[in-house]
């Protein structure tokens, strides 16, 4: 599944670049440490030398370690500083220049050599690789002893992460009481704006904002340039967190500091403000959820005929926002799936897409319709357009907005219109008749309104399939055999002229043919079918015949 994080990278072309001090990590939470600056200086390090590499002064150090042999590399972490005295490469001071190179590529933060004992002095290329890198490259005074480099490194590491998560917890009970005490993402993220004195915005999984906090200038110039570039990470005076829970990605938080970079504990504080929101999120999704549920089956009653008088139908849509008052029609909207399909967790997922995208669709026209989601349908209950406008030009659009959007192929079919709830029933078996027909006939991906199905409507009433076979075998003799190109092109003959009413001249026009070539294969169908051409009735039954087959499934 494509992350945030790839989204970003394609739609921009590029890698978004986060500093060193704040870095991703694969979890998704941001990780804390001391810049390499800062590491040099503690005491013990007061006589180091930072002979090359200035330029990656701001890479984090979260932990340390000490090379003792040569193979180091296999052994070595990111945001790592490492300490040596060059005995594993005494006999290869040449190597020292690919030394760097490595620990660079795996993300170590630093290194601090102590030469002397096993190291006159570090090569001129190993100094020069480590400023083309950017890579932090320390000498360390003779006297300085590991253990002590080690012990007061990884007492302020720990210190400064001791102090950001006492911080950061205190802050995310504040925010977890606020969704105690029924507040939602605005409270949250209007605290989140005032304890960090700048405008956040919280956004969901399609990138459309749910709250925001902060002066309307700080807003704007934050979501105008949420509009136009933004990935995880800081960004200046920018930030933005993933907002994420279970593996599933909600949204983001994105705040602006104008004029000021964000410390640690900041960045803590927006980490743990996240999680909150996820909780808000996930809480509200079951919340939906189950309300979907409740109006989905409250939506099959009233489509099944089972919810009461038309009084109580109309006051209960009502509550939901539907109005049944005014004159409305049924659309259904299914998946083209097969049995095999049907089963999988895809099909599942597709179908998710497909109601979201199809109620989403369906509300920016009409803002009273009705739509649920049923096992393996959409239901849309919608009013007719206004005089500018017509119900299939309606139907129409949804269809063409859903399917560009989501990718999916699905098969619509469209009642007439019921004017009030009582109707209803029987618009929605038109519906999914226009559905099943629908399909038969044009395959998949097509929609088919009921009152334009004609003799086709009649004929899906018929259930016996192996009935259907006879008629078409009966009727049609050799003419109904597939396999064969010349009875299909006879076939083809045979339905133009049915077409043109047994016009010979504008039959022969349309297919192409010589007015006598025609007459030729109109006496060779007679003599496999019949007079045809004087029997209306046997007309009829050829009519049928050929619009049965037409019927795909059948």
């Amino acid at each position: 599944m494509e992350t945030r994080t790839d989204l970003w990278t394609r739609r921009s072309g590029e890698t978004h670049t986060v500093p060193p001090r704040l870095r991703l990590a694969s979890t998704g939470t941001l990780t804390y440490g001391l810049p390499v600056r800062d590491v040099l200086g503690v005491s013990t390090l007061a006589d180091a030398e930072l002979v090359a590499g200035a330029a990656g002064l701001d890479r984090v150090v979260q932990r340390l370690n000490v090379m003792e042999v040569p193979d180091v590399l296999a052994w070595v972490k990111p945001n790592e500083l490492l300490l040596t005295t060059g005995y594993p490469l005494r006999n290869r001071p040449e190597a020292l220049g690919h030394l760097v190179t490595g620990l660079n590529e795996r993300g170590v933060a630093a290194l601090a050599v102590k030469p002397g004992a096993y190291l006159d002095r570090l090569p001129e290329e190993m100094l020069a690789r480590a400023d083309r890198l950017g890579f932090p490259l320390i000498q360390l005074p003779e006297h300085v002893g590991f253990d002590d480099i080690l012990n007061q490194v990884l007492t302020d590491i720990l210190n400064r992460q001791a102090a950001i998560l006492a911080r950061t917890e205190e802050v995310h009970r504040a925010l977890v009481q606020i969704v105690l005490c029924g507040g939602g993402l605005p409270e949250v993220t209007a605290e989140l704006a005032e304890l960090l004195d700048g405008a956040v915005v919280t956004l969901d999984g399609d990138e459309r904002v749910l709250a925001r906090a902060g002066t309307p200038a700080d807003l704007a110039a934050l979501e105008e340039w949420l509009e136009h570039d933004h990935g995880i990470g800081l960004h200046g005076d920018r930030v933005v967190v993933p907002v994420a829970a279970g593996g599933l990605d909600h949204g983001l938080i994105a705040a602006f500091f104008p004029g000021r970079g964000l410390s640690d504990t900041e960045v803590g504080i927006l980490e743990r403000a996240a999680t909150v929101a996820a909780l808000v999120i996930t809480k509200q999704q079951a919340v939906a959820a189950v309300e979907s549920k409740y109006r989905a089956d409250f939506l099959r009653d009233v489509l099944a005929g089972r919810a009461g008088d038309a009084a109580r139908v109309v006051a209960h849509c009502a509550g939901f926002g539907w109005d049944l008052t005014r004159p409305v029609a049924v659309v259904v909207a299914s998946l083209d799936l097969d049995d095999a399909e049907r089963s999988q967790e895809s099909a599942k997922n597709a179908q998710e897409r497909l109601a979201a995208s199809w109620t989403a669709a369906v509300r920016r026209r009409d803002r009273d319709a009705a739509v649920a989601s049923f096992a393996h349908e959409v239901v849309a209950v919608v009013g007719l357009p206004a005089e500018d406008g017509s119900l299939p030009d309606l139907v129409s659009g949804l269809v063409r907005e859903v399917s560009t959007a989501e990718g999916l192929v699905f098969t619509t079919g469209v009642s007439r219109v019921a004017a009030d709830p009582a109707g209803l029933p029987e618009c929605y078996d038109q519906a999914v008749k226009a559905v099943r027909v629908g399909r038969q006939l044009h395959g998949p991906g097509e929609t088919a309104h009921f009152d334009a199905l004609g003799v086709y409507r009649l004929l899906s009433l018929v259930e016996d399939t192996a009935e259907l076979h006879a008629f078409v075998a009966e009727t049609l003799g050799d003419l109904a055999e597939d396999a064969d190109p010349e009875a299909a092109d006879l076939r083809r003959t045979l339905q133009v002229l049915l077409e043109t009413n047994l016009n010979v001249a504008e039959t022969a026009r349309r297919l192409h043919f010589h007015y006598n070539t025609l007459r030729y294969r109109i006496g060779k169908l007679e003599r496999m079918l019949g007079p045809f051409t004087e029997d209306p009735h046997l007309q009829l039954n050829l009519n049928l015949a050929l619009r049965v087959l037409r019927m795909r499934g059948i």
